[in-house]
């Protein structure tokens, strides 16, 4: 299963890293990869909440949450004809505030031809995913940080 994986080390506290993250209507201010995001919703994330999001680039996608856990994790999934895209993200603590590890794969019939057409672009956007919630984050605590840019590291899977 074709897919990549980024992690973060964040200078905010796992609490402040998580609501930046689950407020994804506010991803298009925060993150320059999402043009559109749009709850189909009511109420915070929850398994089963659906999210349209439109990026540059890229189809309009509705993304369901599959799995969640509070504080912690969520996972979800945007299907389209031959292929299923999973995404998790998981906050966990760190020494120097939070880690946020973003993860991304293709499955399906089709995962392997559309990993190749889109590889390069996919993982451009996952890091700039994850450098935008880092600041997102890093900006939102009281007071400029004095903390170094924490380690970032990207795998594919």
């Amino acid at each position: 299963m074709p897919g990549f994986q980024h992690t973060s080390t964040i200078a905010a506290p796992p609490e402040k890293v998580w609501a930046v993250l689950v407020d994804v209507e506010r991803w298009p201010e925060r993150i320059p990869t999402v043009d559109a995001a749009q709850r189909l919703d009511d109420g915070p994330l929850h398994v089963g909440a659906r999210t349209r999001l439109k990026q540059p680039r890229l189809s309009e996608a509705v993304w369901t949450v599959t799995e969640l856990t509070g504080g912690a994790s969520f996972t979800w999934e945007s299907k389209s004809p031959g292929v299923t895209i999973v995404a998790a993200h998981l906050v966990e603590p760190h020494a120097d505030g939070a880690q946020l590890t973003l993860l991304l794969d293709l499955k399906g019939p089709l995962a392997g031809f559309g990993w190749l057409l889109t590889k390069a672009m996919t993982k451009r956007y996952v890091e700039t995913e994850a450098a935008s919630l880092k600041q997102a984050a890093e900006q939102d605590q009281s007071g400029p940080s004095n903390h170094a840019p924490g380690p970032s590291s990207s795998s594919e899977k």
